[in-house]
C-alpha cells in the first residue's frame, strides 16, 4: 500500500510542471517539457548533494519508503526511537524529511521522462514531428531506473563510497543527458562551418571534466574535503604524505580500509590532493577552450558561461577548505560542477552539429497540444 502512496506522491508533484508546459500557449510542449525536466534534474542532483553533505543519506534506513511507510509523518514513532536510542546516529526527523523529499522529487522526475516517453512514441505513430527519436526519452526511462537502483544500494549498502559515487556519476549521466535532448530539440544557431573543427577539443574537455567530477565525488563520499586544511599547499606541504592504496581501494566500507581496519589520515589525504591537483589541468584546459571557443557567434553564450561557472567552481572550492565546508558553499561546489557539465554538453552537441547537411529545427514544433 505504502508503495501506492509513494507513487501518488511523486505524481503529484510532477503534475505542477507537466501543468505549467500544458497551460502555455505554445505549440512546442515537447520542448518545454524537456527543458523543464532538465531543469529540475539539476535541481535534484544539487538536493541529492544537500541530502549526502547533511549526513541524510541513511535518515530513512530502508528503501523506497521510510521503515515501510511513505512519510516520517507516519513513521514517527520508529525515526524517534532510533534517535534516542542514538542521538548523534544518522536517523533524526529532519534527516528523514530531507531524504525523503529528495527521493519524492526523483520519482517526480521519473514521472516527466515516462511523460516525455508517451508523447514521443504518440508521434512516431501519429507521424507528429519532434525532430527526436522516441528512443532518446526511453533511454532516459532506462537510465533512471538504473540510477534508482543505485540509490536502493545507497541505503541498503550503507553510504559505500563506491556506491555512493556511482550513483551520483549516473545522476549527472542522466542530467547531461537530458541537457543534449534538450539541445538536440533547440533550433540551432546558424551554421558556422569553423566551428566543427572543435569537436575534438570539446569532447577531451568534457571528459576531463567527468573525470574531474567523479574525483570530486570520491572526495566527497570519503568525507576527505577538510584532509587538506591549507591552500596551496597540503597540511603545509606540496606533496604531503599519502597512502594511494587505501585511498583509491574502491570496493571498501565507509571510513574502513579493504581489510576493515579505520581508514588513515594519508589515504584520505591522497585522495584529497588527487582532486586538487587535477582541478588545475582541468581549469587550465577549460578556460583555454572557452576562450577559443566564444569567437563565435553560435558558442560565444556556452563558452561564456563555462568561464564564470570555472571562476565559480575555483572560488566555492577554495573556500571549503578555508572556511571549513561550509554547507551552503558546498552545495554551490556540487551545483557548479553540474551547470559545467551542462555546458560542455550544449557546447559538444553544437561543435558536432556544426556541419553540412543537418537540418536545421523550426521555431515550433509539431508536438500534441
Amino acid at each position: 500500500m505504502f508503495l501506492v502512496q509513494l507513487g501518488l506522491t511523486g505524481l503529484f508533484i510532477a503534475l505542477v510542471p507537466l501543468s505549467y508546459v500544458w497551460v502555455k500557449a505554445s505549440d512546442d510542449k515537447f520542448r518545454k517539457l524537456v527543458w523543464v525536466t532538465t531543469f529540475l534534474t539539476l535541481d535534484l542532483v544539487m538536493f541529492g548533494g544537500f541530502t549526502r553533505l547533511t549526513d541524510s543519506g541513511l535518515g530513512c534506513p530502508d528503501w523506497p519508503g521510510c521503515y515501510g511507510t511513505a512519510s516520517p509523518f507516519i513513521a514517527h514513532a520508529q525515526i524517534a526511537a532510533a534517535h534516542a536510542a542514538l542521538p548523534s546516529g544518522p536517523v533524526s526527523m529532519q534527516k528523514a524529511w530531507i531524504e525523503m523529499i529528495h527521493r519524492y522529487f526523483a520519482m517526480a522526475i521519473g514521472v516527466l521522462i515516462i511523460a516525455q516517453t508517451l508523447i514521443a512514441w504518440v508521434a512516431r505513430v501519429k507521424r507528429r514531428p519532434l525532430h527526436v527519436s522516441p528512443w532518446w526519452p526511453t533511454a532516459l526511462l532506462l537510465l533512471i531506473g538504473v540510477q534508482g537502483a543505485f540509490g536502493a544500494w545507497t541505503v541498503t549498502m550503507k553510504l559505500q563510497p563506491v556506491i555512493v559515487t556511482t550513483h551520483l556519476l549516473l545522476g549527472l549521466a542522466l542530467l547531461g543527458t537530458l541537457g543534449w535532448l534538450a539541445a538536440r530539440v533547440t533550433p540551432v544557431p546558424a551554421w558556422e562551418p569553423e566551428v566543427a573543427r572543435w569537436r575534438v577539443a570539446a569532447l577531451v574537455g568534457l571528459a576531463l571534466l567527468v573525470l574531474q567530477i567523479a574525483l570530486g565525488g570520491w572526495v566527497s563520499t570519503n568525507y576527505a574535503v577538510l584532509a587538506c586544511t591549507d591552500f596551496p599547499t597540503c597540511n603545509g606541504q606540496w606533496v604531503p604524505p599519502m597512502d594511494f592504496a587505501h585511498g583509491f581501494h574502491l570496493w571498501r566500507a565507509l571510513g574502513m580500509t579493504s581489510d576493515g581496519d579505520a581508514i588513515a589520515q594519508d589515504a584520505l589525504v591522497a585522495i584529497h590532493w588527487t582532486h586538487r591537483t587535477f582541478a588545475v589541468v582541468v581549469i587550465a584546459y577549460l578556460v583555454m577552450l572557452a576562450l577559443k571557443l566564444r569567437r563565435f557567434e553560435s558558442l560565444k553564450r556556452p563558452a561564456n558561461g563555462v568561464l564564470a561557472v570555472v571562476a565559480l567552481q575555483f572560488a566555492t572550492g577554495l573556500s571549503n577548505i578555508v572556511l571549513q565546508w561550509p554547507l551552503p558553499v558546498a552545495v554551490a561546489h556540487n551545483g557548479g560542477a553540474a551547470i559545467l557539465l551542462l555546458l560542455l554538453v550544449v557546447l559538444n552537441f553544437r561543435t558536432a552539429s556544426s556541419r553540412p547537411g543537418r537540418a536545421a529545427i523550426p521555431t515550433h514544433d509539431a508536438a500534441p497540444a
